[in-house]
């Protein structure tokens, strides 16, 4: 996250997809009671008109607030995991996750998704929720236009979906943190919960398996929701740190959970 080499490489890709998103870009920028009925009328339905299984069925709004708590409240914690999915490192993540028996947010940039369509399907297989984690990763985005911000946040739900097979994506979090409300209100409004973190683990900077490690341990009564990264750079120090972090989660109390969607 706020990697120069990234964001250009984020750039290159999203310029190869770009043609062939220029029907979806004109969606993207319909006013938002086009979006709220488009919303209402899909809710239970797959796009060939089928009923959806009670588990893809998104509600018609879900709060604007930026969620940070966990469902299970208590001592629950929620694993999140940004920038990907990465060919190399999501796979190791998604074993540990599975030999660990924890559950996480993958939110994902749209590019990436479409360039690994066969990881997408697995963390949905294995239980993982989803998250719209935009196309370009524009940190600055919400210094930018609603339309721009609005075809961000649109054309990756999309991305993400196909690479998915539909499967529902239950949040949206913006690049950096950079939330506007409007961008809140348009997330909400298809069924993704603005969602933030508490923990920064800031592997991002590759400081280190050992400080990664420390930073959860000392920053996690700041709250529930712990920010990872698969993609974006070499996450070699973040696989390993995972591997850490949690059974020591597990040794000191903590169960596992998403974070909240509607009310806690």
């Amino acid at each position: 996250m706020g990697q120069s080499k990234y964001t250009a490489h984020i750039a290159v890709v999203a310029s190869a997809v770009a043609l062939s998103l220029a029907v979806w870009g004109a969606a993207a920028l319909m006013d938002d009671e086009a979006v709220a009925k488009m919303g209402d009328t899909t809710a239970s339905q797959t796009p060939d008109g089928k009923p959806k299984a009670p588990d893809q069925v998104r509600p018609a709004k879900v709060p604007e607030s930026i969620a940070h708590a966990a469902e299970q409240g208590g001592s629950a914690v929620n694993i999140t995991i940004d920038d990907g999915p990465d060919a190399r490192w999501t796979p190791q993540m998604l074993d540990i996750l599975k030999e660990n028996g924890v559950k996480a947010v993958f939110c994902m940039v749209g590019p990436m998704a479409k360039q690994n369509p066969d990881i997408v399907k697995r963390v949905v297989a294995e239980g993982h929720r989803l998250c719209d984690h935009t196309v370009s990763h524009d940190t600055t985005m919400d210094k930018k236009p609603f339309a721009y911000q609005k075809q961000e946040i649109l054309d990756a739900k999309k991305m993400i979906e196909d690479a998915a097979g539909g499967a529902r994506i239950d949040y949206y979090r913006a690049p950096g943190g950079a939330f506007t409300p409007d961008s809140r209100r348009l997330a909400s409004g298809l069924g993704m919960r603005p969602l933030g973190w508490n923990v920064d683990t800031k592997d991002f900077e590759q400081p280190g398996t050992a400080s990664i490690v420390n930073t959860v341990k000392n920053e996690l009564s700041n709250g529930p929701t712990i920010l990872f990264h698969d993609g974006g750079g070499d996450r070699s120090q973040t696989v390993a740190a995972l591997r850490q972090v949690l059974p020591w989660l597990k040794q000191n109390g903590h169960s596992f959970s998403f974070p909240v969607r509607t009310t806690p």
